[in-house]
C-alpha cells in the first residue's frame, strides 16, 4: 500500500486506530508476541496476538482524510474490524476529564465524508462493536458512556471559535450539538464509520475525554494534571478481546 507500507497479511482483521504514532508502540505492548511491521509518514503499525489471534494497531494522523487513507488501505490488506481509540473534548455537561466515550455515531462536521456519501447518510458505529466496548468497559471497571461525537477538521475552530470569523455560527452550532445530546468531540470517528458502512465491516471508536463545557481554561488544565491514557487503551485492547471471544462463539455456533 502506497501511504500505510503494508502488504496483504501484515495486520490481522482486528485493528485499533490511534491517531498519534507515538501510541502505537504503548497499545501494541498489550498484544503479545508484538513487532513493528512498517513506519511510513504518519501511519505506523505493529501487530501480534490476543489470544492466539492476530491484531494489530495503525496511527492514522490527525484528521478525516488520513484516518480515511489508513482504513482504505488496511481494507485492502485483510483488516475487517476497527476500533478507534484516542482523546476527545468533553461535550456533555458532568463529563469529568478521564472518562471514556464509546461512540455509537458521529455527526459528520468534516468534508472527507461528503466524497463518499450524501451528507444525510448517517455515519453509525457497528452495534457489535459498541456492545463489545460497553462489555469491555464494564470489565476493567472503566467510567464510560455511550453516545454521539462531533467529527471536525477545525481544532481551533472548536477551542478558540471566539477569533474566527465564523465565531457566532461556529459557537451556535456547538451549542446545538451539546442540547442535542452529543458526548465528545474528535476529528476521525466519521470518516472510519463512513468507510466501514461502504464495505460492510465493523468500525466503533472510544475516547477518553478532556474537560467539560462547564470547565474553565483553568479548570480543564488542572484536570489534566491526573490525566492518564492507560484507560482508554486498556478498554479498546479488552474490546478486542470480546469481540475475538464473540466472533468464535459464533463461529462455533455456525
Amino acid at each position: 500500500m502506497h501511504h500505510i507500507a503494508l502488504r496483504h497479511g501484515d495486520v490481522g482483521r482486528y485493528v485499533l486506530l490511534p491517531g498519534d504514532p507515538g501510541r502505537c508502540e504503548r497499545i501494541a505492548r498489550r498484544f503479545d508476541d508484538a513487532r513493528l511491521v512498517a513506519r511510513n509518514r504518519e501511519y505506523e503499525t505493529w501487530t501480534g496476538t490476543l489470544t492466539g489471534v492476530l491484531v494489530s494497531v495503525t496511527s492514522t494522523g490527525i484528521g478525516c482524510p488520513s484516518a480515511a487513507i489508513a482504513v482504505e488501505e488496511l481494507l485492502q490488506c485483510g483488516a475487517d474490524t476497527f476500533i478507534r481509540v484516542g482523546t476527545a473534548g468533553g461535550m456533555h455537561r458532568g463529563m469529568q476529564t478521564g472518562e471514556l466515550a464509546i461512540v455509537t455515531a458521529a455527526i459528520r462536521d468534516e468534508g472527507t465524508t461528503s466524497h463518499y456519501l450524501p451528507m444525510a447518510f448517517p455515519a453509525i458505529a457497528d452495534l457489535d462493536v459498541v456492545l463489545a466496548l460497553r462489555e469491555a468497559a464494564r470489565r476493567t471497571g472503566a467510567r464510560a458512556r455511550e453516545g454521539v461525537s462531533q467529527s471536525k477538521d477545525s481544532f481551533y475552530g472548536e477551542i478558540e471559535h471566539e477569533r474566527m470569523p465564523l465565531h457566532e455560527r461556529l459557537a451556535e452550532r456547538w451549542q446545538a450539538f451539546i442540547a442535542g445530546g452529543a458526548i465528545c468531540s474528535e476529528m476521525e470517528a466519521a470518516a472510519i464509520f463512513i468507510i466501514a458502512s461502504i464495505h460492510r465491516v465493523r468500525a466503533g471508536g472510544i475516547m477518553a475525554c478532556v474537560g467539560n463545557p462547564d470547565m474553565t481554561e483553568a479548570q480543564v488544565a488542572h484536570s489534566m494534571k491526573a490525566f492518564d491514557l492507560d484507560e482508554v487503551i486498556n478498554t479498546a485492547v479488552e474490546g478486542l478481546r470480546v469481540l475475538i471471544e464473540r466472533d468464535a462463539e459464533a463461529g462455533a455456533r455456525a
